[in-house]
Formats: C-alpha cells, structure tokens, sequence
C-alpha cells in the first residue's frame, strides 16, 4: 500500500509538499490584516484570545483608558502602548506550525526522479532503476525542525538538509556528493 507522496519541481519542493501534507506549517491567519492601532486593537478585544495576547504582551491599562481609545480612532496613544497592541496583534495573526511528527522523522523516503552522484546520473522509480531509499531514522532532523518551526524551510533549504542531514547520515555522502538534478520529483513515505 501507498503511502503519503510529495510532488514538486525539485527534491525540496517534493519533500515540502509531502510534509504540508501531514502538518500545518506557520502560516498566518487571514482575517489579521489590520495595520492602524485602533482596528487592531478593535479586533482584540472582539475574542477571549486577543484579550489575552493583549495581556500576555504587558498591555496594563484600565477599563475606562481601553473604552476611551476603543471609542476614538483618533485618540493620543502613546508609541509604547501601540506597540504593545501591535506585538499581540501579530502574536494572535501568527498560527505556529506543528510539530514534524515521529511517523516523518522515522520514516523510509523512496525518491523517484534523477539523482546524480559523481558521474553516475539515472531517473530512479522507473523500470530500470529502483527509487532511490532513505531510512528518515538515521538522520539528523534538528536544522529542518527549526526552520519549520520558524516558518523559514524553503525547498532549497529542505533539499540542502535533507541531503546533508539525512540522506549523507543513512548512506554517505555518494562517490561525489548527492545531486537532485532533475525538473520532477515525487517522494513517497512509507
């Protein structure tokens, strides 16, 4: 039986794919788009969880000093206090990413598309050449985590680790390191 596939234009595109498939990335949440103090801190405090990124953020002000600026876009609101309003604003905007889970990580990856290594260059996951299989668990997956986790993996990024920290880890760094050369791959997790 199959398992979860990625598709894309290059090994980071597909193995960003396949993960945005199993997780949600740090994205932002649409609906968060207002730049003016006053129609961010309007959209705060219409939830319980705005209130508390306000809290969260050091905001301190009375009951009346909030009314008074909820009532007055115009109102004099000191540059400390706007950024405050604006540090939750964005700390409710922002959704983080989920964790890369266990199942990923441990993982065997089969990569069909053109691999190159030294002068050796072939279209794995066809009849004549196997996809080419990584075992997830003999690598290193703290660097992508954290460029996940920050919002920052982009398919370069991905392609660049995964070869140095997963695929070098299972099975070497190839007669002349790894390349992904190809304009089409899919990664399938099994």
């Amino acid at each position: 039986m199959a398992g979860p596939t990625g598709q894309g234009e290059s090994l980071g595109a597909a193995l960003n794919d396949l993960l945005r498939a199993q997780v949600t990335p740090r994205h932002r949440l649409s609906s968060y788009n207002a730049k003016h103090w006053h129609a961010q801190l309007s959209q705060l405090t219409g939830t319980h969880r705005g209130y508390q990124a306000l809290d969260e953020a050091g905001l301190d002000v009375t009951v009346k000093t909030l009314l008074n600026w909820l009532s007055d876009p115009e109102y004099n609101v000191r540059r400390s206090y706007r950024d405050l309003i604006h540090t939750a604003y964005e700390n409710v905007a922002i959704v983080p990413a989920d964790p890369i889970p266990a199942h990923i990580k441990s993982g065997d990856f089969e990569i069909s598309g053109y691999v190159t290594t030294g002068r050796d260059r072939r279209e794995r996951g066809t009849r004549e050449a196997a996809p080419l299989r990584i075992d997830g668990r003999q690598g290193d997956w703290d660097a992508i985590e954290d460029l996940w986790t920050a919002g920052e993996l982009t398919d370069d990024e991905m392609e660049d680790h995964f070869i140095d920290d997963v695929i070098e880890l299972d099975i070497g760094g190839g007669s002349d390191g790894w390349e992904f050369d190809g304009s089409s791959y899919s990664v399938e997790l099994r």
